[in-house]
């Protein structure tokens, strides 16, 4: 059944009213009519919203047609106005048509009404459509400029932000836990984390970050992230945390989804600058095909929802039009960047979800995330664990390349797996690596650690060489430039590892000790055979 036509119905007359009204219920159009007969009825009726389409009289006592066209066609062009009346002339009607109504039916052949309403609906339909396509265009063209611009400044922030993590985490464990220094330290561990988390979101929204989808149970994500949201919201908003028994798992990114329960709590807390209650609630949902049809790409059936119910101050009408639009904020300048809610956005749709809103002015907000049920068992989350600064970084002895071009990088990351026990070689660029791989005779070399992008021989051409001559070499890639900007340097092979900028010293010596375990493990003797070849 087709909803009624909501229509705005300009006229002086109640008997031609009635008639115009059951021409168009003879015809098959449902309608709810608003009758006006004044300007400031008609302006009223039009700010109000909610209007399909316009039918208006042209000769009223205080009022006439050819204004209301003006009106109509000056403050919503999108509604379309048809005339239906039996005074004006053949000029006035011309004047009518040139001023923005789309068709004139004199009251004598009110047999054109119907065939009139059924055009000029489907004309603003397919004129809506064809706005809704000029938008998804500039849309477009706008994430790819974001992209090359986030392509283009990720290398380079990533190898700065690695930096400053690197000696941040470095030097933390030599401090007293209750010094100056150490509280100093942390609150530059903290910046360096939003504004790594800023790159990635920027990164994600662009779309040139790589998605690895993996089974999570939400439960377990949201307990590993307990004791930071707790920090993120402060002591003045109280967080119950209502979780059913049994929730489904789902198919996402673990660190995605983390991105997203951040977002949603940050901005939550945002929304209470006095304080208030937040409450995050999942809970195992059936989806209907109405349901499902409402949100593109969604399918119905069995979905776990997340909800992020806040006690703030909620939103309007129109602030809810505009919610995931990138760079949209109510927040004052300098506050927010207007990705967060869009990145959220992105994110669940990747998961093949979507997200309802439903929020009214100083009555808090709710934001429920429907995710599909995945059937496969979830795998085991660790992530964002606190890691105290007494935990020990992996050690070890052997060998390793150390390629990377940026200066900083690679004198912070030599001196981190050095302290670690490693015998560190050191190259700037892959012809470098090759000369140092060459002339190195102190014994095999272990594992190479290459950034991919570099001058005059990239990463990944090295590491061909290299395994031409040491076909059981292990390769740590690592890069600071998106998954494009990679992928144009060589596909990395099945057997490679990567490791993306910026990392901790704790990540990166765990990464190595792994490498190396994994690569004696699978083969003992590999090193005895790789001493001989050297020294044949």
């Amino acid at each position: 059944m087709e909803s009624p036509l909501h229509i705005l119905h300009l006229e002086d007359n109640p008997n031609d009213a009635a008639l115009i009204r059951s021409t168009l219920e003879a015809g098959g159009i449902a309608s709810a009519v608003t009758q006006v007969q004044t300007r400031d009825e008609f302006v009223a009726a039009l700010e109000g919203g909610g209007i399909d389409l316009i039918l208006s009289d042209f000769a009223l006592p205080t009022f006439d047609g050819l204004s209301a066209v003006r009106i109509a066609h000056a403050r919503r062009p999108d509604i379309p106005l048809i005339l239906v009346s039996g005074t004006p002339g053949e000029e006035q009607a011309i004047d009518s048509l040139n001023d923005g109504a789309i068709d004139f039916v004199p009251k004598e052949r009110l047999f054109r009404l119907v065939p009139a309403v059924r055009r000029a609906m489907r004309e603003a339909h397919e004129r809506a459509e064809r706005r809704r396509f000029e938008a998804q265009f500039v849309e477009a063209q706008k994430m790819e400029v974001i992209g090359h611009l986030a392509s283009g400044i990720a290398h380079d922030f990533n190898n700065i932000l690695g930096v400053i993590i690197g000696y941040n985490d470095w030097m933390m464990p030599e401090l007293a836990p209750d010094s100056l220094a150490h509280k100093c330290a942390e609150e530059i561990g903290h910046a360096a984390e939003r504004a790594v988390a800023l790159t990635q979101q920027l990164l994600l929204f662009s779309r040139k970050r790589k998605i690895q989808q993996t089974v999570l149970n939400l439960h377990e994500v949201i307990e590993s992230m307990d004791k930071m949201l707790r920090r993120l919201i402060g002591e003045n908003v109280k967080l119950a945390v209502i979780q059913a028994k049994e929730t489904g798992q789902i198919k996402a990114d673990s660190g995605l989804i983390g991105q997203l329960l951040m977002n949603l709590v940050v901005n939550a807390r945002d929304a209470m600058p006095n304080g208030g209650n937040l409450k995050i609630e999942t809970a195992n949902v059936t989806s209907d095909e109405s349901q499902a049809r409402a949100h593109a790409g969604a399918t119905s059936g069995d979905h776990v929802m997340l909800a992020i119910t806040d006690t703030g101050i909620g939103m309007s009408a129109e602030v809810k039009t505009h919610l995931f639009e990138a760079f949209f904020t109510t927040k004052p300048e300098g506050k927010g960047t207007g990705l967060g809610l869009a990145t959220c956005q992105t994110i669940v749709r990747q998961c093949g979800g979507w997200i309802e809103v439903q929020s009214e002015q100083g009555k808090g907000s709710t934001f429920k995330i429907y995710f599909p049920r995945a059937g496969q068992p979830a795998e085991p989350v660790d992530m964002f664990k606190e890691n105290g600064n007494e935990k020990l970084l992996a050690r070890g002895t052997e060998t390793l390349l150390l390629v990377e071009d940026e200066p900083s990088v690679r004198h912070l990351t030599g001196n981190i797996l050095e302290a670690q026990g490693y015998n560190v070689l050191r190259a700037n660029n892959g012809q470098d690596g090759l000369r140092v791989a060459s002339e190195y005779k102190q014994g095999p070399i272990d594992l190479v650690i290459t950034d991919i992008v570099m001058p005059q021989m990239n990463g990944k051409v090295m590491a061909e060489w290299l395994k031409a001559t040491y076909p059981d070499l292990k390769i740590l890639f690592i890069s600071g430039y998106t998954d494009d900007a990679i992928a144009q340097h060589g596909v990395l092979e099945a057997g490679d590892a990567f490791l993306p900028k910026p990392y901790s010293p704790a990540t990166l010596a765990g990464k190595v000790r792994s490498m190396l375990d994994d690569k004696t493990a699978a083969d003992p003797l590999r090193k005895l055979r790789t001493t001989t070849h050297q020294t044949q």
